[in-house]
């Protein structure tokens, strides 16, 4: 065997033989790829294109990216699953998928067409493998969009928390701005805060790139990564009053058309791009801790 081949292979862990696969086995295959085929056309279309759901693209490529690196690892681990666990939960996933393919609930579908695909998976590697793919399980999940109702019974508070510091600030520095229930008043224009605090709804995809950050870069240091970790939100909250801020500016200086045009997708890639720095500089000025939870070593 070259070098090279003998450096590729995992540490500790011969190298995988990967079986032929039995019939019932690519039946299984078949079928998990007929019911995500229709799921995943219809989540690109109206998930995808969006910006709480934009992220979707860059998550299933990294995250099958992620399985692609660590699955030669572990595939001696293989072991097919209990039969008992899949009769009792695919039945019950596929059910869920039927009514919500029926009833057009993509959010649903699509995290049923997950669960599937994840008995699927245990049915043919076992618990031991899944349990070391932990991590791009739990990512690859941040493809499907989240429901409505729970985005937004969770962003609502935060919402008109950060629309009341931003109006807060610059009615500090002077600016002739108020505040009046779900509207924000800047000399002669209105601004909804829904549409001001709409870059929020990101938080989902701004959680998604950061989480992958972290692991690919502290997996090693899983104390060091758990901490990095709770600061996502946080940045995420702070990005978006960042955006809040240019979005009444512009709204000031330019006008409504201004802020509802090119300059609101501005202000969401502004958002992003400090989300992203933020995460970055915290991960440079923490060296010290890393290291220290590291025992020394990175």
């Amino acid at each position: 065997m070259s070098t090279a081949a003998q450096l590729d292979r995992p540490r500790g862990r011969p190298a995988p033989r990967l079986p032929s696969l039995s019939l019932s086995a690519w039946l299984l295959l078949i079928g998990c790829v007929a019911l995500a085929v229709p799921t995943m056309l219809t989540v690109a279309r109206f998930s995808w294109s969006t910006e709480q759901g934009g992220h979707g693209p860059l998550v299933l490529a990294t995250g099958l990216w992620l399985l692609w690196r660590e699955v030669p690892g572990v595939w001696p681990l293989r072991r097919p699953g209990s039969a008992v666990v899949i009769a009792l939960l695919l039945p019950v996933c596929l059910l869920l998928y039927l009514v919500a393919h029926i009833t057009g609930i993509i959010e649903i579908e699509g995290f049923a067409l997950y669960g599937a695909l994840l008995v699927a998976a245990y049915a043919l590697l076992g618990g031991a493998v899944l349990r070391e793919l932990w991590f791009p399980i739990v990512y690859l999940g941040f493809i499907f969009p989240p429901p409505d109702q729970v985005v937004a019974v969770i962003t609502q508070p935060l919402k008109i928390a950060i629309s009341e510091q931003a109006v807060n600030l610059l009615y500090a520095l002077g600016y002739p701005i108020g505040s009046s229930g779900v509207t924000i008043q800047i000399a002669q224009y209105d601004l909804l805060v829904a549409a001001a605090c709409a870059g929020l709804n990101s938080i989902i995809s701004l959680t998604a790139i950061c989480l992958f950050y972290i692991y690919v870069r502290h997996q090693a240091n899983w104390r060091y990564a758990a901490l990095l970790m709770l600061t996502i939100v946080p940045i995420a909250i702070f990005a978006n009053f960042i955006r809040v801020i240019l979005l009444i500016l512009i709204t000031y200086y330019f006008g409504d058309a201004a802020a509802q045009g090119f300059a609101h997708d501005f202000a969401g890639l502004v958002m992003f791009l400090v989300s992203v720095l933020t995460i970055f500089a915290i991960d440079a000025l923490a060296t010290p801790l890393r290291r220290a939870l590291g025992n020394g070593h990175d």
